[in-house]
């Protein structure tokens, strides 16, 4: 009878997951194929099966711009979301997102810096071959890193995570009232340049770039999935998973860990992007009613990387030479998503 029911439930995810990835594939295409200049979806197939397009300017436009940005697109949603769920369940919370811990804060404050002290510096990375889209990234990933080695140190030595949570939130206030203190004192150009970064963009990574994005982020999300179980546990409360033999120090440093790599990376490259990754979660639980991470993994995996190309197809503004900040449009869907969440439960149950 366990058995029967077991294998009904494996089945009826298999479809899921089946009937997702399908809808990710068909989105994905969607997605490469929307733009100023049209693309039909036949010389789009040819391209992607590696036969020619007839038209070298297609050829150059898919191979430069759409493919890496859908790729893009598609890690990211799925870099969010994880982070998100992960937070979330960390800290039982249903606010907690994947910049909760200051990542997005501490990226911010060293592209501040880059930009408002040593954008000068470009100039050496430029003659060096490297370019001042990478001395961006690097300051970013600088600005995180050093985040996320105190959020780090402070997890070795606190045992509630509710102080953890206060922690991060302190280091993002800290981060943004020294970037509207570099603000105050800065040129308008350099303003500028820094509200264009905070916008957020899916298409700006070339391949040199994301052949160092990918990995980490394939990476990142292999390890989300292996941190299922001690998620699972910690949805009973950390005294319980405690008293089932589960180390908590160790495995909440890991998810931090592993939050910090992914929220980390994209922010790096891509910006912040605000909302994904608290409303996502909450999405993803309603629609397939699950909280076992074994299944709500993989869903938020393949559910973000959907949704983030449908918001990357409507800020291109289909028809028009228009690219709307990403940020604002994942902002716009995702406030009124969460406080609609807020409205209706109240209070949200996180245990299986």
């Amino acid at each position: 009878m366990i058995q029967d029911h077991l294998d009904a439930s494996y089945a009826k995810w298999s479809r899921v997951l089946l009937l997702l990835l399908l809808a990710l594939v068909v989105c994905f295409l969607l997605n490469v194929s929307l733009g100023s200049v049209h693309i039909t979806l036949e010389a789009l197939l040819n391209y992607l099966t590696f036969r020619s397009t007839g038209n070298n300017s297609w050829n150059l436009i898919l191979s430069n711009f759409r493919i890496p940005k859908a790729l893009t697109a598609l890690l990211v949603g799925s870099a969010l979301g994880v982070s998100g769920l992960q937070m979330q369940t960390l800290f039982r919370n249903p606010l907690a997102g994947p910049y909760v811990l200051g990542i997005s804060s501490g990226a911010g404050l060293g592209v501040a810096l880059a930009i408002f002290l040593g954008f000068s510096a470009g100039g050496f990375l430029e003659l060096s071959g490297i370019g001042r889209s990478w001395l961006l990234v690097i300051a970013a990933a600088f600005g995180s890193l050093t985040v996320l080695g105190i959020i780090s140190l402070a997890a070795q030595r606190l045992k509630d995570s509710v102080t953890l949570l206060i922690i991060g939130l302190m280091f993002g206030a800290t981060s943004g009232a020294i970037v509207s203190i570099l603000q105050f004192f800065s040129q308008a150009e350099n303003i500028q340049a820094y509200v264009i970064w905070s916008f957020g963009s899916l298409g700006s990574l070339s391949w040199t770039e994301l052949s160092v994005f990918i990995p980490i982020l394939v990476l990142g999300l292999s390890a989300s999935i292996l941190l299922s179980k001690p998620l699972n546990t910690l949805l009973l409360g950390e005294n319980y998973a405690v008293s089932l033999g589960l180390n908590l120090k160790r495995n909440r440093l890991f998810i931090i860990l592993n939050t910090a790599v992914l929220a980390g990376t994209v922010t790096a490259f891509c910006g912040p992007i605000a909302f994904f990754g608290i409303a996502l979660p909450h999405l993803t639980r309603m629609l397939f009613n699950t909280t076992n991470h074994l299944m709500l993994t993989p869903l938020v995996i393949l559910f973000g990387s959907i949704l983030m190309l449908i918001f990357d197809g409507i800020a291109q503004l289909p028809g028009t030479e228009i690219t709307l900040p990403i940020n604002a449009v994942t902002a716009l869907f995702g406030a009124p998503f969460v406080i609609y969440i807020l409205l209706k439960k109240k209070t949200l149950n996180y245990r299986s």
